[in-house]
């Protein structure tokens, strides 16, 4: 099935979302492509409690909003994986199912993965205690023992959401500080479930019984390999763009970022980037929609032009 439309976006999380809401209200004929939930991050995220207007709402709360909204103004909403694509005069979009979509301008907004631990049995235990979704999975693990690797903000905020259910938890820190806002540090430290291992990093993890039951890990300085017996492992240790479908149009950096200018356009014209894959100093749902906001400005000019 070939169809066209004047816009394209790829990607339905906050910054697709928002350019699909500023693409459908400026009169543009839109689709949005999205391979799994729309909401992106947002539906994996218990609390949300930095975007102003709202001072705390589930994510999967305001991810559900923010579907409803952006396709109030008649932006198509459509299921489905980006495989690739291609410039020229109409930009050609080749999807995983076989249809093909041409627009005069594209909106790739399709975020990160999480980073893998990379250590033996993680992949194998997948779905069997190791789980990269506290939202998802924390209420398996109630009264039972877990492990978060990662010492960012969403570890510590993931960690603090599993506490909930859990009677105890562990932190894996690399380091022997955080990296995380000094308000969820004091939180984490404050909670008597949680006890935080410093200078550490995971080696491998052992099945008990077919599932998780313990995580080696190795201190940083002395070397010393220790066991920590645990039901559950939710490793937060970075993600990675999700721009596959762009490689070979010299648009992205060295790590796989998208590059754009203060318009998100990229080099390449009537392609444009927004929220998480592109090269960016803060990585946020607030930032995420100003992207998407401009880049959907931005290609209503192209287009007009």
């Amino acid at each position: 099935m070939d169809r066209q439309f004047d816009l394209v976006i790829i990607g339905s999380g906050p910054a697709g979302m928002a350019a699909a809401i500023y693409a459908g209200r400026a009169g543009l004929s839109c689709a949005m492509i999205e391979a799994e939930a729309p909401g992106g991050k947002l539906v994996k995220t218990y609390e949300i409690a930095n975007y102003p207007g709202i001072a705390e709402i589930n994510g999967a709360e305001l991810a559900m909003q923010m579907y409803e909204h952006s396709t109030a103004y008649h932006c198509e909403s459509l299921f489905d994986t980006v495989l690739k694509v291609e410039d020229g005069e109409l930009k050609k979009i080749t999807c995983l199912s076989g249809d093909v979509y041409y627009a005069k301008a594209v909106i790739v907004a399709t975020g990160t993965k999480e980073r893998l631990l990379n250590i033996p049995n993680e992949k194998e235990l997948t779905g069997r205690g190791v789980s990269y979704c506290a939202v998802c999975d924390g209420a398996f693990y109630r009264n039972k023992t877990v492990t978060v690797i990662g010492g960012g903000n969403s570890a510590l905020e993931e960690a603090l959401y599993l506490t909930q259910f859990v009677s105890k938890l562990y932190i894996v820190i690399r380091r022997d500080v955080f990296r995380a806002d000094s308000v969820v540090v004091d939180k984490v430290e404050a909670n008597e479930k949680i006890e935080i291992i410093r200078k550490a990093i995971p080696v491998r993890i052992n099945e008990k019984d077919g599932k998780v039951g313990s995580i080696v890990l190795k201190n940083v300085d002395t070397n010393e390999e220790f066991e920590v017996e645990t039901s559950g492992i939710f490793p937060y240790i970075g993600a990675d763009p999700c721009t596959e479908m762009l490689e070979g149009l010299d648009v992205l950096d060295a790590h796989g970022y998208i590059l754009t200018d203060e318009n998100m356009s990229t080099k390449v014209p009537g392609i444009y980037g927004a929220g998480d894959c592109c090269k960016k100093v803060l990585r946020q749902v607030v930032t995420a929609v100003n992207d998407g906001a401009i880049a959907a400005q931005s290609a209503f000019h192209y287009i007009n032009k």
